[in-house]
């Protein structure tokens, strides 16, 4: 079942102002490929377009599945999910006042899914045990860890072949940083998935990344075709480690 993520030229922006300028990337069958990029910097804009959230003013985004390649560009969020993608946004974007159960059956829009949410929330339980015991929650009244282990949950309940995965260390504690993703890692290799991660934190990005993309001011500066490759890069250093 192969897939491949095709990311051709994209610009893209808000109004006057242009987020993306002509970023190019490729995501292939089970790979971790991570975006880094400090804040502002497009990761998040470029996550947006993959999913029918922002569209492009110019450029291609296609998505191979199985032989069928896909245009992103003229779909809906709704068919991109449907299509085997799903995010975790950063920030988390829960719905607080409903309970963390409620939460992750929201995840269950793809017919595929439907079909098989008693099985996908208990998956989803067996990965994250605490939600189990807090199912009946208000997920507003969780801590920022608890609040990224249902939001993480919620992007599996669609059974998705690309996950993609946007700043899942933002606003925790550098323990639990470490403990989201090594379980990035262990769901990814357990469920066959394609991630591609937008994050900051060099040192735990390159942790679980076959490869990556440094994007500065909307565009891909570097290609590191492996962790080593982005961890010895000059502009890493330079923006990461100080030197």
């Amino acid at each position: 079942m192969a897939l491949e993520l095709e990311v051709n030229g994209v610009e893209a922006g808000y109004g006057a102002v242009r987020a993306l300028h002509g970023v190019s990337i490729v995501v292939r069958q089970g790979e971790t490929v991570t975006l880094l990029g400090t804040n502002g910097n497009g990761k998040s804009t470029l996550m947006k377009c993959i999913m029918g959230m922002v569209r492009p003013t110019r450029g291609e985004i296609a998505l191979t599945v199985d032989g069928l390649r896909l245009d992103l560009t003229r779909m809906t969020t709704a068919q991109v999910v449907s299509a085997g993608v799903a995010m975790v946004p950063e920030g988390r974007r829960l719905f607080p006042k409903l309970t963390v159960e409620e939460n992750l059956l929201l995840g269950a829009f793809r017919a595929e899914a439907r079909a098989r949410i008693a099985d996908n929330l208990e998956f989803c339980f067996g990965a994250f045990p605490a939600l189990k015991e807090r199912r009946r929650q208000l997920a507003g009244s969780m801590s920022g860890g608890q609040q990224q282990m249902v939001a993480i949950g919620r992007a599996l309940m669609s059974q998705p072949r690309l996950l993609l995965v946007d700043e899942p260390s933002v606003g925790l504690a550098p323990i639990l940083v470490t403990q989201m993703i090594d379980k990035i890692r262990e769901l990814k290799e357990g469920q066959g998935l394609t991630v591609l991660m937008a994050e900051q934190n060099l040192n735990q990005a390159i942790r679980i990344a076959d490869r990556g993309y440094i994007i500065v001011h909307g565009e891909v500066v570097f290609h590191g075709r492996s962790a080593g490759e982005l961890e010895q890069n000059d502009l890493v250093k330079s923006y990461y480690l100080g030197t």
